[in-house]
């Protein structure tokens, strides 16, 4: 069995190539006016006057802050006991990508539209600064490292990307916000005309920006002739391991799934020093563990309830217990074995939201008034979708996305000693960036069989 030696540096491990894309299909528009010309799409640039300024640190943790909760929020609304089975499902989401396409909607929102999107957001801050700390913290994201060796290095893209109907005006003002803040390119489209052309054309650049592993984003009939506006964030990752799993040390071990069955799964295995931590109650307990990928900027911390918690664990983690949680990880001797998974999700975002409290920017009195130009129809959100996937095996990852974990009466961490975690039992996962703390993705394995 292959043993880390050394101090495990925060992160995660399995073969590292995450892919996740949020598609906001945003602001379609009552009476738009049919633009002339052809169906074809082009490229706009727009002037930065000036380099965006770093903002306050303060500004960068209450960001990250706000999209671990939001994440949470999100995970529970598509996994809860309203989700129609979901909960039993494996999924993967990027609270990151979602977050920072809707905050790609902020600067343009007025009245209680903007203080539901921020309230849903879970921010505080002022638009400018909150759009300004996100942005911030899609380039602040450094994932690799001087020490690795050639070839190992992570590589993590985001792209962000504004689409607008061909003719429709939109203030300056707001496309040079978005510009400063997340640097994103912006496209024109004729939704009028060709809508299906245009949505084919938005797929496409997404599947180029995720290096083909987002397809068809937007499915057919998301995009008619109402749409004036289109935004995506793609986000697409591929890091290895800082230790990698031995290949010789995995094999089919048993993993307990949520009906009390039990499929055998192919599970890696190895000993070393890892961040750890363990906590709960006697009926609720949990383990935790964090795993490092080359570089050491990049994370993934793993999330194990107690067996037959699973459902109750989840369903009580909210950010600060979270917060907690990974604020106790401490370097510990763990014997540990995970089982590779390789799984994507689709999901239409727009009921989440919805039951998240977003209610008013999904009808065609939304105030988006920071938008549309001088006598152009008001815009309202029509659509907001995810895909994501992920590939854990012993090299790295390929997308990871989830981290449900719910405290009563947190027990101190462990330190010192050896500790044994074999993840045969449903568990909740996250890849976080350690120096902004930004969670990229977040998800669950409850069948790794699947």
């Amino acid at each position: 069995m292959n043993r880390r030696t050394g101090r495990a540096t925060t992160g995660a491990a399995a073969l590292a190539a995450v892919a996740a894309v949020t598609g906001l299909l945003a602001l379609a528009a009552c009476g738009s006016t049919p633009a002339p010309g052809a169906a074809a799409t082009g490229e706009l640039r727009l002037s930065v006057t000036a380099p965006p300024t770093a903002p306050p640190a303060a500004d960068l943790s209450a960001a990250a802050t706000a999209t671990d909760a939001f994440g949470l929020d999100l995970l529970h609304a598509l996994t809860g006991p309203n989700s129609g089975g979901a909960g039993e499902a494996n999924t993967v989401l990027s609270p990151s990508g979602l977050a920072t396409a809707l905050a790609m909607l902020l600067p343009g929102a007025r009245g209680g539209t903007a203080q539901e999107l921020a309230t849903v957001l879970h921010t505080g801050l002022p638009p400018a600064r909150y759009v300004a700390a996100m942005g911030a913290a899609g380039r602040a994201v450094q994932p690799g490292g001087p020490n690795q060796k050639a070839g190992q290095a992570p590589v993590l893209k985001q792209s962000d990307t504004v689409w607008t109907q061909r003719g429709y005006p939109v203030q300056q003002a707001y496309l040079q916000t978005l510009a400063q803040a997340f640097q994103a390119g912006l496209r024109t489209a004729d939704f009028v005309k060709d809508p299906d052309t245009a949505r084919q054309a938005v797929n496409a650049l997404v599947e180029q920006q995720t290096d083909g592993r987002i397809k068809n984003l937007l499915p057919p009939g998301s995009v008619d002739p109402s749409t004036v506006l289109v935004l995506t964030d793609a986000l697409y990752l591929k890091a290895a391991w800082a230790h990698p799993f031995e290949h010789a040390d995995t094999a089919d071990r048993p993993f307990h799934r949520l009906d009390g069955s039990t499929a055998s799964v192919s599970t890696m295995a190895e000993t070393g020093t890892l961040r750890y931590a363990q906590g709960g109650t006697a009926d609720q307990p949990w383990q935790a563990v964090e795993l490092p990928y080359a570089g050491g900027g990049l994370v993934m911390d793993l999330v194990v309830p107690g067996q037959g918690s699973f459902d109750r664990f989840r369903a009580g983690l909210d950010g600060p217990g979270l917060d907690r949680m990974l604020a106790g990880l401490s370097d510990t001797e763990v014997d540990l074995t995970l089982p590779r998974f390789d799984f994507g999700t689709a999901n239409n975002l727009t009921e989440a939201l919805t039951a998240l409290g977003l209610h008013s920017a999904f009808v065609p009195t939304a105030d988006f008034s920071g938008i549309p130009g001088p006598g152009a129809a008001q815009p309202y959100l029509s659509t907001v979708v995810q895909q994501a996937d992920i590939t854990v095996d012993e090299s790295g990852t390929t997308a990871a996305a989830g981290t449900a974990v719910g405290i009563a009466g947190a027990a101190a961490p462990q330190r010192g000693g050896a500790a044994t975690l074999h993840i045969d039992r449903p568990f909740l996962f996250l890849i976080r960036d350690v120096g902004s703390g930004q969670p990229l993705f977040l998800g669950q394995v409850t069948d790794p069989a699947r």
